[in-house]
Formats: C-alpha cells, structure tokens, sequence
C-alpha cells in the first residue's frame, strides 16, 4: 500500500511539472510578442526616423544599431547562466531565482531606452511613451546592480562610456572637430571634382538636385569610418581584400559595359529589386534593413526573448563591424563609380541607357549616362570599393545562417517597379522572392550593379568581406554567449 502510494504522489508530481512547464511555454511571449522584438521594432522606427531628419547616414545609424543591441545583450546576460557582457564590468550575474522572464524584460528595457535616448535623442518622448505603455518609469536612473532596473541602466552607461572617444566623432571630441560632431577630423578631400576629374581611377563627387531647382555635389560620407573601433573584429583592415581593376584592364572595359546593358535591360522585376534593396523598409539604411530580415526570422520560428536579443545581438554586431571593414576598403582604394567610369569609357558613343525620370530607355550620349535614380539622391556620396550593400549583406547573411544553422529563409515583399524612382512611369506589381539568406545577399549586391552604383568587382569582393566578417564576430559571439571560452 506504502508503495502504491508513493508511486501516486510521483505521478502527481510529474503530472504538475509537466503542467507548469506547459504553462510556462504558453505563458512567454513568442515572435512578434517578446519585448526585445518590441523593442527591435521601435529602434527600426527611431532609425526611419533619423534618416528622414538627417538624410541616409548608414555608417552613423549601424553603429547606434550596433550599440544599443551590445546594451540590451549586456543587460540579459547578468540573468543568463553562462553569458558574458561585452561592456557591463563588475556586475554580478544575478542568482537564479532572480532569473525570471520579467526581470529580464525590465533589464533589457532601460538599456535599450537609455541608449536609444541617447544616440536616437530627437525621440526620447517616443522612446518615454513605450516605457510608460510597459509600466515602467523612464525617470527611473537607478544604478543598483542587484535590481533589473539598475542593471539595464548601467548596461547603457557602460556602452555609452566605453564607445565615446571610439573614431565616430559622436560628439566632436576628436583632435580637429571643434566640438561637431562627425566633422571630417582626417581631413579627407577628394583628388577630383565634381566639374574635373583628374584621375578617373579614383572617386569623383557628383551633382544631385537639391529638389529646388538648384544643385549641389555632397561630400564624403563620413570619410573616417575606417578609423572607428569595431566590437568583434580585430581591426578595421583584418580582411582588406586586394585592389579593384584599373583603367586600361580588360576586367574593368568588360565590367563596365556589364553596367550599361544591366541597366538597358531593366525589368520592372529588376527595377523592384534595385528600389527595395536601395531603400530598405522605412529607409532604414542596411544595418536596419537586416535587423528588419531578423525580425522575419523571429516571427518564423517564434522566437523567444532570449532567442531575439542574442540573435539581434550577433546581427547588429556583424552589421556594424561590416560597415567599418567596408569603409576601411572604401577609404583606402578611393576608388571610382560607375557614374563616372562610364561617362570615362563612353563619354563620345551614342547608347542605350535610362534617360531619367519619365523618360525611360533611350540614346544616350554615354557622356550623360546616370544610375537608375531619383535626382535628389543619383549615387551614395563616397568611394566605390568595395560595395556596401554587398558588404553588410554578405556579412549579415551569413551571421543568420550561422545562427539558424540553415540557410533558408523563405521570405517574399509585393512592390510597385519604378515607385521609388518614376512615380509618373509605374511598371508592374511585382513580387520578389527571398529563398535563402545567401541568395538574398546575392539579390542585394547584383542590384547595386542593375542600378548603376557598383561594378561587380565591388559586389563580389563586398560579398566575401561580409561573409569574412560574420565569422570572425561569430567567434566573438559564441565566446560571448558561453558557448566558447574567452
């Protein structure tokens, strides 16, 4: 009888176990519902934001990106078992009654509001209004350690603390600055013009309209991103690939009549995909374009919490990082755009080419050939080599690759061809189609070579930087999430 009994009060046991983990599986919030996703979503909007404030700054926003994810990762490992933070020193991992879903959630919330408040600062209210939605105070600035309210604060002080004085030149400290902040303290200037080109080789400025009747040639893009400090890569120059071809080789000749017949050719499939990858979802530049394909993956596979703030963690991390080792590539090569190499090639031949907005395909004299778009915005405003798109989609690509241990994606966007370009000439609704994260990548470089931005030199080359990028921070991941020591 004492043993039948016993076997009962085992059953009943397991039966409760069995029912409190159920509960607890049903209970957390899953793909769009976790917090981090949440908050992944308002850092999108802050992004979207900021370019529509500043103008597309894609260096500038993949490292605030890059930062604010480094922030809420600190802030969740302190209630993880065996995770490490990156800059969160001296704060005891909390014991594990302490490790509980709304302690986490309250942690990872003040390190992503503290530091989106400061590097998205136009939209604290927007960022105050979620924490108050959340029922948590955003005037709360404790420090205690032994709190998820101070930990999540400390989180962001440290970040903030440890990247000041990183080569972003946030806040004008650099020698040279007088207090601007992202003032050209290298002094960078380009050997051509936009009215003489002196040495086709290397990047020439060019005019855009000003939306106003009038025109102007912007500057450098942040001229001495190269010099910013990455967070898993060794150094900015750790996978500089070799030199891009020169004037007077076979490669280059080839490559930039590639340019011209992609672009004589356009489909309204091929015009979707240069306009969705040129712009991204809410024109949030490359790193957030990215973080928006995470966030696809989250939904998929009905992430967790923990899931979505190490996968953010990996892929902002990667995305910053490429944007570094891009722009070491950039700086150092200054190399020349397809704008100008075919104005250099063709300059006195009659072709085939898109003839601006509301024009369509056309002759041309080469002389006047222009990338597929808009007036306001005819080509990024910095050196060619490598591609930036292929770079940070190469690099982040492979990060969720490494992450999902599948290449798979499975993700589709309807678009309007020419909608971003030639509102007045729409093509068709067409569909673009995403089967892997690798194609994907693939899909992004090829479409800077369609519009006219890149020759494949920079795609190719961007592509196998990236994916040089993403393994070495992968490393830097694992060791960081305990999988591997230090």
């Amino acid at each position: 009888m004492k043993k039948i009994f016993i076997l009962i009060a085992l059953c009943l046991v397991t039966t409760m176990c069995r029912t409190k983990t159920s509960e607890d599986s049903i209970s957390e919030p899953l793909g769009s519902e976790n917090l981090a996703y949440q908050w992944g979503q308002l850092s999108l909007q802050a992004t979207a934001l900021d370019t529509e404030r500043f103008n597309p700054r894609p260096t500038i926003t993949s490292r605030y990106l890059g930062l604010i994810w480094t922030a809420v990762f600190d802030a969740w490992s302190r209630f993880d078992e065996k995770a490490i933070p990156v800059y969160l020193s001296e704060v005891s991992r909390m014991p594990e009654e302490e490790r509980t879903l709304k302690n986490k959630q309250i942690a990872i919330s003040y390190a992503a509001f503290r530091t989106m408040s400061e590097y998205y600062y136009s939209d604290v209210v927007l960022f105050s209004e979620f924490m108050k939605e959340l029922e948590l105070d955003p005037a709360d600035e404790s420090l205690d350690p032994t709190t998820a309210v101070g930990i999540g604060n400390l989180a962001a002080k440290a970040v903030i603390k440890a990247r000041k004085n990183d080569g972003a030149n946030q806040y004008g400290e650099e020698e040279g600055s007088n207090g601007q902040a992202y003032h050209n303290y290298v002094g960078y200037e380009p050997i051509n013009s936009a009215d003489l080109n002196v040495d086709p080789n290397r990047w020439q400025p060019k005019y855009f309209s000003d939306g106003k009747g009038g025109f102007y040639a912007p500057g450098c893009l942040t001229p001495f991103w190269d010099k910013v400090k990455p967070i898993g890569l060794k150094s900015a120059d750790q996978f500089r690939p070799g030199p891009p071809p020169q004037i007077g080789s076979a490669q280059l000749e080839e490559e930039v009549a590639e340019v011209i017949s992609l672009q004589a050719n356009l489909t309204d499939h091929d015009k979707a995909l240069v306009e969705f990858m040129r712009d991204g979802p809410q024109s949030v530049q490359q790193a957030g374009h990215w973080l928006k394909f995470a966030q696809d993956v989250s939904r998929r596979d009905k992430h967790s919490l923990d899931d979505d703030v190490k996968m953010y963690f990996l892929n902002q991390v990667v995305a910053m990082d490429a944007f570094i080792a891009s722009w070491d590539s950039k700086m150092f090569y200054d190399y020349a755009r397809p704008y100008a190499l075919v104005h250099q090639y063709y300059e006195n031949e009659i072709i085939k080419a898109w003839g601006g907005e509301g024009k369509g395909m056309m002759q041309i004299e080469g002389k006047k050939w222009r990338p597929y778009s808009p007036e306001t915005f005819l080509c990024p405003p910095f050196p060619s080599y490598v591609s930036g798109h292929s770079t940070i989609s190469g690099a982040c690509a492979e990060a969720l690759k490494l992450w999902t241990g599948s290449d798979e994606f499975g993700e589709r966007v309807t678009l309007v061809a020419g909608a971003l370009t030639e509102p007045e000439n729409l093509g068709d609704t067409v569909v673009l189609e995403f089967p892997t994260f690798t194609k994907t990548a693939e899909m992004a470089g090829i479409s800077r070579v369609m519009g006219g931005y890149h020759i494949q030199a920079d795609n190719v080359a961007g592509l196998q930087l990236g994916r040089d990028v993403a393994h070495e921070v992968w490393k830097f991941y694992l060791q960081h999430t305990g999988e591997e020591s230090l």
